[in-house]
């Protein structure tokens, strides 16, 4: 019956080689010198002949064992060579993550998630892309990114929809507004005023044209702007009042004074979701994304600053 080493058997060969000695080995391998003289007899019994003679004090392999300890030798620096190919990748060397995200989760939220990723793979190379929603198909279906961060979901039969977060719209003012030092306000006081919004036809302007519809409530957009990063700074401005998601504004807003974030008395609560191709395996490294990505928006320090004294 053919006999097959472990690598156990393998590191404790090699050990004695490279010190000569079973009290180096030991050393070497940082375990008692029992086990490596235990190891050794088992060998030699196992396979048949003797591995090693002692002269002069020192452990020297026999003539019949020198071919077996240079193959050793062969096997050691490939079993290194794939330890070192291993630790690289660990650290996500050679390893390229294309991210795509719209722009309401990709102002905060995925650079946060993106330090986070760093941390863990330090040599990984991100490209994150900022995406109009019509955008993502075509940068999922033509393999420019593994995965689209979402606002919304949509029927595909090439593209599935995985969760992510559960946002909610807040109403932002400049911090001189009548409205800042409120804790909280209502659709109806919000509808008495000329809004900063994005369109309506938006999934999240869509949201807030929902909360005034419902209580038959006219409201005048005066200013309109596509992406909520331009929304906040009109309102730091001081050019109105507007409505916007929570994701956008993170909690930036209050760290400059500038903005005041009020709850909204009303259902304004909405999904995400991650945008994946049915047909191609999720790689490890976009799986740790989305898992640093949930964990940022569920844990968004906006709940913090909302909840006023």
């Amino acid at each position: 019956m053919e006999k097959a080493l472990t690598l156990r058997q393998i590191e404790v060969i090699r050990a004695i080689m490279v010190s000569g000695s079973i009290a180096g080995a030991a050393r070497l391998l940082n375990v008692a010198q029992p086990g490596v003289s235990r190891t050794i007899k088992h060998l030699d019994s196992v396979l048949g002949i003797k591995l090693f003679t002692r002269q002069g004090g020192r452990f020297t392999p026999t003539p019949e064992a020198r071919d077996v300890f240079a193959q050793l030798q062969e096997v050691h620096k490939k079993l290194d060579d794939l330890q070192f190919s291993i630790n690289q990748l660990g650290r996500g060397q050679d390893v390229e993550l294309s991210i795509g995200s719209v722009p309401s989760i990709a102002h905060v939220m995925v650079p946060r998630a993106a330090a986070r990723l760093k941390g863990r793979f330090p040599d990984i190379k991100l490209n994150i892309e900022v995406l109009k929603i019509e955008e993502a198909i075509d940068f999922l279906m033509l393999g420019r990114g593994e995965l689209v961060c979402m606002s919304y979901k949509f029927d595909h039969p090439s593209i599935e929809f995985l969760p992510l977060a559960r946002g909610s719209l807040v109403c932002i003012v400049g911090a001189n507004d009548p409205q800042a030092k409120r804790k909280s306000i209502t659709p109806e006081e919000i509808s008495k005023r000329p809004l900063i919004g994005i369109d309506p036809n938006d999934p999240y302007g869509g949201i807030m044209a929902r909360i005034f519809e419902e209580r038959g409530l006219s409201y005048d957009i005066a200013i309109r702007a596509r992406f909520g990063t331009t929304v906040v700074q009109l309102v730091k401005q001081g050019m109105g009042m507007a409505v916007i998601d929570r994701f956008t504004i993170g909690d930036e807003l209050d760290m400059d004074g500038r903005v005041a974030v009020l709850p909204i008395e009303a259902d304004t609560s909405f999904e995400t979701y991650v945008a994946v191709r049915k047909d191609l395996e999720f790689s490890g490294f976009a799986e740790q994304f989305v898992i640093e990505l949930r964990e940022e928006m569920a844990g968004d320090a906006t709940e913090h600053f909302l909840a006023k004294p």
